[in-house]
């Protein structure tokens, strides 16, 4: 997949990449959304995959949705964009999934003066409570919700889904290192849900010598992702 991406603004990284991973494990059907899109990363290598799945995908700012949508049109896929905030956004239908790699830096993070990067990055663009009970309105009975979050704050994360009637059925923490502390999350939440949760083993990036770890270099390779610099 070729992925534009600009220059001198946000770009993916591997927590795209890994919330693909996760994200590939469950039988994605019918009506996806993509809060936050970017450069469309996610929601595309989904609607790629699964090509049943009806892709709607939400982007803030207007550069990044023209990007969004010259790498749906570069790589051949169908997608519903929308261009606004996400918690302000009317939507015509509710969705059976929701994904997204939400901005999760917490206040008191030093910003850049990139006012681009910060959107995409800092929490108070997408408060987590708000961004949960907008999930919540938008998903049908039943409807999942799947996302990264800062390991950090796995307090909150776990509190505001509650208050939106979620449960968290499958939680996985990703370390760089086996020797590191957990710096992400992937979670899977249903809302009404009463299971368990599962937790999955944790996700180590590298191994001892700093290369890719086994698993992540197969959810890199079946990605199959090139990115390319594009200049707004």
């Amino acid at each position: 997949m070729h992925l534009y991406q600009y220059e001198d603004g946000y770009r993916y990284n591997s927590d795209s990449l890994v919330l693909y991973g996760f994200i590939s494990q469950f039988k994605l059907k019918g009506y996806v959304l993509d809060v936050g899109s970017g450069c469309g990363i996610l929601g595309l290598l989904l609607k790629r995959d699964f090509t049943c799945i009806h892709l709607s995908q939400i982007e803030i700012q207007k550069a990044h949705y023209l990007l969004n949508e010259k790498n749906a049109q570069e790589n051949g896929l169908e997608t519903e964009l929308l261009l606004g905030s996400f918690l302000e956004f009317c939507f015509d239908k509710k969705f059976d999934f929701v994904v997204s790699n939400p901005p999760f830096y917490h206040e008191g993070s030093k910003k850049s003066e990139n006012d681009a990067l910060k959107i995409s990055r800092y929490a108070n663009n997408l408060p987590l409570e708000a961004f949960c009970k907008k999930v919540s309105s938008v998903l049908k009975p039943r409807g999942s919700f799947l996302f990264c979050y800062d390991a950090k704050q796995i307090d909150l994360v776990f509190a505001a889904l509650k208050n939106n009637k979620f449960q968290v059925e499958t939680l996985q923490f990703v370390h760089s290192k086996a020797d590191k502390n957990a710096n992400l999350v992937l979670i899977h939440a249903k809302k009404s849900s009463k299971a368990l949760v599962n937790v999955l083993p944790p996700l180590i990036l590298h191994d001892t010598d700093g290369n890719l770890a086994r698993e992540v270099a197969c959810i890199y390779e079946k990605s199959q992702t090139k990115s390319m610099l594009w200049q707004n």
